[in-house]
């Protein structure tokens, strides 16, 4: 623990290690179950960023075994991952847009 918090997962990557010290200190999570969704959280962020990366390097689309273009593994990978982010943020109970003083956006 530095600082006393939790250290996140030597398995994720820098980026999911930021993001997990960001959420952290910014909401506090220090519950046992919050650690756990925030790893799963950390988790997924790099499942993203692994099919995003394949996603550049390949095209979002690729050739299947009869020459036809379709739709590359890696965007459902992507998709997925994003989609399980989002769902452990609201089981998290954080919101997701600041509190605004007027109607519309900024």
């Amino acid at each position: 623990m530095k600082n006393g918090l939790p250290k996140p997962p030597k398995r994720l990557s820098r980026a999911a290690k930021q993001q997990w010290a960001s959420l952290q200190s910014e909401y506090d999570i220090t519950d046992a179950a919050g650690l756990d969704l925030l790893g799963d959280y950390c988790n997924f962020f790099d499942r993203r960023e692994q099919a995003r990366e394949a996603i550049r390097e390949e095209g979002a689309t690729i050739k299947d075994r009869f020459g036809q273009t379709i739709a590359h593994p890696a965007t459902r990978i992507e998709r997925d991952a994003s989609a399980s982010m989002l769902r452990i943020l609201k089981a998290l109970n954080l919101d997701l847009e600041p509190l605004r003083d007027r109607r519309g956006r900024i």
